[in-house]
């Protein structure tokens, strides 16, 4: 048989375009030739694991490049040679590798985004910083993914900019007072612009809003005064009804001066036995209470200072009960 190579290799003569197994035996110079017609890979186990695990690799990345999972928040945009096909999710999904794309996993979720306002100008020319929180969530997953680049940085700049419209048709007065219409106001500018990508804007939230501290101070000294005002107010206010109720109590005394003679008694007590020893009356009022004159006036006094006397001895007494001499002995005063 006609060879192409006589030259062995590893056992094998190349014979034909066939590797030919082949034996020698030696008896003396004289080599025997067995040729046997057998493939080469089923004589090299070597070489067919590595055949094998080759093609259960392609058939690997195949199978997983065609098997997708979606989580239940998730829906999926497909693509097919450049072309939306279907949304797919949530479970699992079967596209034909390298035909179909998946470019987009949106998330259906409720996502919270803040945006702020630095510097803006509110209508009466007050520079002010504004934050804000923002809720919204994809209604319409084609129209976010077909229709806009990137939703999420529209959304953040469609916000902001509401934002500084808002602030610059809005008084300051107003904003520090009313958020909850800004908010509303805010809310509404910001759906109508993103409706058409499908995003639904559920609630606007303003977190805070900062003014320059030099107007703080300001406004801070204005809210001052206002208190003051409406303090002196209420205390001119109070001081009426305290005339209004002495000029009744005046016109009840004209008609039953036994009535003010009793009250004079009484102002005249409290005052002796509460304050000092000595009040200053005049002689009119004390002639009105008819005390007896100066004369009476001053035994009146005196009886009193005399009985505050008493009790004051009463009570050095008891306090002295207690005391212990050196010697051992008390110290007892008769009561």
């Amino acid at each position: 048989m006609k060879t192409i190579s006589s030259y062995p290799l590893f056992g094998y003569q190349l014979q034909a375009g066939k590797l030919i197994a082949s034996t020698s035996q030696s008896t003396g110079n004289s080599p025997l030739f067995m040729q046997n017609s057998v493939p080469y890979y089923t004589t090299n186990p070597l070489l067919l694991l590595m055949v094998i695990i080759g093609v259960g690799g392609v058939l690997a990345s195949i199978l997983s490049s065609a098997i997708k999972v979606a989580n239940e928040w998730e829906r999926l945009v497909v693509l097919r040679l450049g072309k939306f096909l279907a949304l797919k999710g949530p479970g699992l999904i079967f596209i034909i590798p390298i035909i179909d794309t998946i470019p987009y996993r949106i998330d259906t979720r409720v996502i919270t985004a803040s945006f702020q306002a630095e510097k803006t100008l509110t209508k009466d020319t007050v520079p002010v910083d504004v934050d804000a929180v923002l809720f919204w969530k994809v209604v319409d997953p084609k129209k976010a993914a077909l229709d806009v680049a990137d939703y999420k940085s529209a959304i953040s700049w469609a916000s902001q900019t509401a934002l500084r419209d808002v602030i610059g048709k809005t008084m300051l007065s107003d904003m520090l007072e009313g958020r909850e219409k800004i908010s509303k106001d805010l809310q509404k500018i910001i759906d109508e612009r993103t409706e058409s990508w499908g995003i639904n804007v559920i609630s606007v939230e303003v977190k805070d809003v900062l003014i320059p501290s030099a107007l703080e101070d300001a406004m801070s000294m204005q809210a001052q005064a206002e208190r003051e005002r409406q303090a002196r107010v209420i205390l001119g206010d109070s001081e009426r009804q305290v005339a209004e109720k002495f000029g009744e109590a005046a016109k009840t005394y004209i008609n039953n001066p036994v009535a003010l003679h009793l009250r004079a008694m009484n102002m005249l007590y409290e005052g002796l036995k509460d304050n000092a020893t000595i009040v200053i009356v005049p002689s009119t009022a004390v002639e009105t209470m008819q005390l007896g004159g100066l004369a009476g006036m001053t035994a009146l006094t005196m009886g009193l200072g005399q009985e505050k006397s008493e009790i004051r001895k009463q009570e050095g007494i008891q306090s002295m009960r207690d005391v212990v001499e050196p010697n051992g002995t008390k110290l007892i005063a008769n009561p």
